[in-house]
């Protein structure tokens, strides 16, 4: 008679991971976990990579899934380990990035006492996650894995946290393993396929439109679909903007590609949407950082609107046409429906349409002036380019060198451009860079970064030395919190409220002590080199500290409380 083999739960945890296919946990130990840690190091199949603050875990974590696809795990103990995490969480909720926190929490009995490092992370995470499990018995340990995968994943991806109380992994009590991967919960159904009569009635409205324009969000990066949206884009010949969250949905290079749009977004984009006839809108929820001021966003079009998530169709824009589905379903539904109604590429269909285009694109939204003696922060994104073929996973934090980086970086592919959209997210984008390199060893990884924003997270350079995480990290160093200051001067008459970083460190001197390599370069003839001998140095981290003109802003910029293409041009110069 054969016995069954048992397992602790800490053990049942580890090899329900494995068998759910995760390659990495993002982790810092503490009293709570250490019973997963012990399994964790018991075994083979699962690799830990120690953090050196819970938050860098879930940005890791979170930089690992937007550049895979895979959800991210988050490891972290009790009380403060739990609370650390709950930024990364709620950025990851807000850009709708599937992660699983595992959060260690005090034993069942002392829980609600008050115990030391007890919180209540169910409670604190409850807003910023698509679900949570408070898991209370060792046996439900491989099922709610399944679950939280699961959910995770499907519909509108997001977080989910699962709260593993110290008792129910004690390694003297051992249970069988069984996992059921076919989970099927009731009140959880999302609807994959768009209705047939609004795919009907989209197809109609489109092919009758005379001013389209395709607007498309993370969704299209999520539902892995630019190639099939590309195909659309180009069946219909129509102009395709990028959100922020978007960019790469289509390559930027690709002749329909208008540009970002939004605050920072092209002027051709935005005035493409002001003048349309017809949106189609794909995976994108119409933030208010694309629609300026909602009650005059785009009153003459006729808006389809292609959602996952029910709840975000009409949630601020009213849509026409509400299609719930999945992005690549209903794109794959689109294009069927055209070929249904017997539709025939047309190059001239919207020929007047794009000759008024390419008068806006005659603006050059992006033109700036440079200066002999003053590195301008546009050069730099410029330069990664050309020494990264334009092939690089990019990074960032929030301010004006994520829009400098989103506006100067043309992305040919998805997944490469990883950014905070959502909850802008300071000290984001150098652990984000970690975990897309972790995922991806050889390919060229940099974090396009602030003098603000690294110091968020920059304790894990160490981080970087104990585990070979060669990323480049380019600072466009401004001596204050650009985006702050751009504001101050537009808005608030020039007055630089705590703004400047009057104190900065020797980045150079800062980074070499935790082990790598750093270059400062203040004069535009130094800067090609410099990119050339950072990119060069494939098995080094390498923290480029560029001194950039700190006067210089980001354009163009939407006006406050205007329509979405009242916009400056540049300073003082209204389009």
């Amino acid at each position: 008679m054969s016995t069954k083999e048992l397992y602790s739960g800490a053990v049942l945890l580890t090899k329900s991971l494995a068998e759910l296919d995760v390659e990495f946990i993002f982790g810092y130990p503490g009293g709570s976990v250490l019973d997963i840690y012990d399994a964790i190091f018991q075994q083979d199949k699962v690799s830990h990579i120690l953090v050196r603050h819970e938050q860098a875990a879930t940005h890791m974590a979170d930089g690992y899934t937007r550049a895979t696809g895979k959800t991210g795990v988050v490891l972290a103990t009790s009380g403060p380990g739990n609370t650390n995490c709950v930024t990364g969480i709620a950025n990851a909720y807000m850009d709708s990035i599937p992660m699983v926190v595992l959060a260690g929490q005090v034993a069942s009995n002392l829980i609600g006492g008050d115990a030391f490092q007890e919180t209540d992370i169910v409670g604190c995470s409850r807003p910023i996650v698509k679900h949570s499990f408070a898991c209370r018995d060792v046996n439900e340990i491989p099922n709610v894995l399944a679950k939280a995968f699961y959910l995770a994943e499907s519909g509108r991806p997001g977080p989910v946290v699962i709260e593993l109380p110290k008792d129910i992994l004690n390694p003297d009590i051992k249970v069988e393993y069984k996992m059921n991967k076919d989970v099927k919960i009731r009140s959880y159904n999302p609807t994959e396929k768009g209705h047939s009569k609004q795919i009907k009635k989209a197809v109609d409205t489109i092919i009758n439109a005379k001013r389209l324009v395709i607007y498309t969000g993370g969704g299209i990066i999520l539902s892995d679909c630019s190639n099939t949206l590309t195909e659309l884009v180009e069946r219909l010949n129509a102009p395709c903007t990028n959100t922020l969250m978007g960019l790469g949905g289509i390559s930027g290079l690709h002749p329909n590609f208008i540009g970002m749009l939004g605050m920072h977004g092209s002027v051709e984009a935005n005035k493409a949407m002001a003048n349309s006839d017809v949106i189609l809108a794909i995976g994108a929820r119409f933030d208010d950082r694309v629609t300026n001021k909602v009650e005059k966003f785009c009153p003459n079009s006729t808006i389809i609107h292609v959602d996952i998530d029910p709840t975000s169709i009409s949630k601020t824009v009213n849509a026409h046409i509400p299609i719930v589905g999945y992005a690549d379903v209903v794109i794959d539904q689109l294009l069927k429906q055209l070929d249904e109604v017997g539709h025939k590429p047309d190059s001239d269909h919207f020929a007047d349409w794009w000759q008024e285009i390419e008068q806006w694109r005659q603006l050059n939204s992006f033109s700036y002036e440079t200066h002999p003696d003053k590195i301008k922060p546009q050069q730099v994104v410029e330069s990664v380019y050309k020494h990264t073929n334009g092939d690089a996973y990019v990074t960032s934090d929030v301010g004006q060198h994520q829009m400098f980086a989103a506006q100067y970086y043309p992305f040919k592919e998805p997944r490469k451009w990883i950014n905070s959209g959502g909850l802008g997210t300071m000290g984001f984008g150098f652990p984000a860079a970690m975990g897309v390199k972790v995922a991806f060893p050889e390919a060229d990884v940099v974090c396009v970064t602030g003098d603000g924003s690294i110091q968020m997270n920059i304790q894990e350079l160490a981080t970087c030395l104990q585990y070979n995480i060669p990323v480049v990290i380019v600072a466009l160093n401004n001596r204050s919190l650009g985006m702050v200051r751009q504001w101050q001067d537009m808005i608030y008459g020039g007055r630089h409220s705590q703004s400047y970083m009057e104190s900065l460190p020797d980045f150079v001197k800062l980074v070499e002590a935790y082990g790598h390599v750093g270059m400062q370069v203040n004069h535009p003839d130094e800067l090609d080199a410099a990119m050339e001998k950072a990119f060069s140095m494939k098995n080094r981290l390498v923290f480029v500290d560029v001194l950039v003109d700190e006067t210089e802003h980001v354009y163009p910029m939407q006006m406050r409380f205007g329509a979405v293409d009242d916009m400056w041009l540049k300073k003082g110069e209204k389009v």
